[in-house]
């Protein structure tokens, strides 16, 4: 049955009879829940949300007013084809935020478990956004911009697209982010800079002070030394290695379009 029986869905909500909904869902009024929509279990829609086709939303998720899930790509090479919007459990989308589907037939843009996603911002076409996030009123995520877990994104953000935000990096209000950011750190200045370590963030992932302190040496490699970049990377593999360390120097490994420097 397309709509389970425990569901409540209010008289001027229009949901199509194509669409799943799981139990004990909640949509509000004047919501549109269109064609191959899926919301699982236990979401609540407040009034006017709009859920297009191919998004599919997982279990306890909150979206709040106004806000439309699946909007149609941004993106001039944009045809009209299949994709998709993939939503986890339990996350927080605040009033009148805005996510895209991916542009490329049958692509994804990808949210996981237990973000917070605050008011007016949006997040665009072939987006990968990771675990317990915090991303804050009017942030924009341009296309194929990744964010990993535990990041926290303050309010005005601007990311740049196919840029990366690592884990448990912090990055400053109104700072527009157009270079990869690695995990760990703070950021802030109109154009991105690095300004030390999340202090507040290791400690509420509960970080102890002696990795706390692995990764201020960490910093001092890379920020603080007259090493290249390399030969920086080279002394934390060597000299420091840990799961978080390998991790951030991977990260810059990767990186396609270079990383904040100081």
């Amino acid at each position: 049955m397309p709509i389970d029986p425990s569901a409540v869905v209010a008289p001027t909500a229009v949901v199509s009879s194509d669409a799943v909904i799981g139990p004990g869902v909640r949509i509000g009024e004047y919501c549109i829940v269109e064609a191959e929509a899926v919301i699982g279990a236990h979401c609540v829609l407040d009034p006017y949300v709009l859920v297009k086709r191919w998004t599919t939303l997982g279990e306890r998720n909150q979206v709040g007013a106004g806000t439309v899930l699946g909007t149609d790509p941004l993106d001039k090479n944009f045809d009209g084809a299949r994709s998709y919007l993939r939503i986890g459990n339990g996350n927080k989308i605040r009033a009148h935020f805005t996510i895209s589907r991916g542009t490329p037939p049958e692509s994804v843009t990808e949210i996981g478990d237990g973000n917070f996603i605050m008011t007016s911002g949006h997040i665009a076409h072939n987006c990968k956004i990771g675990n317990q996030t915090v991303i804050a009123s009017c942030v924009l995520l341009g296309g194929y911009v990744e964010i990993e877990d535990l990041a926290f994104l303050s309010g005005g953000v601007l990311v740049h697209q196919f840029s990366k935000v690592g884990r448990l990096a912090m990055v400053s209000g109104n700072t527009r982010v157009n270079l990869d950011a690695p995990p760990f750190f703070t950021y802030s200045g109109f154009a991105i800079e690095p300004r030390g370590l999340n202090l507040v963030g290791l400690k509420r992932a509960g970080y102890d002070a002696p990795q706390v302190s692995i990764l201020k040496q960490a910093y001092r490699y890379l920020y603080r030394s007259s090493l290249k970049l390399e030969e920086a990377l080279a002394r934390i593999e060597s000299e420091i290695p840990t799961p978080e360390t390998l991790h951030l120097v991977a990260f810059i490994r990767a990186s396609h379009r270079g990383v904040a420097r100081e």
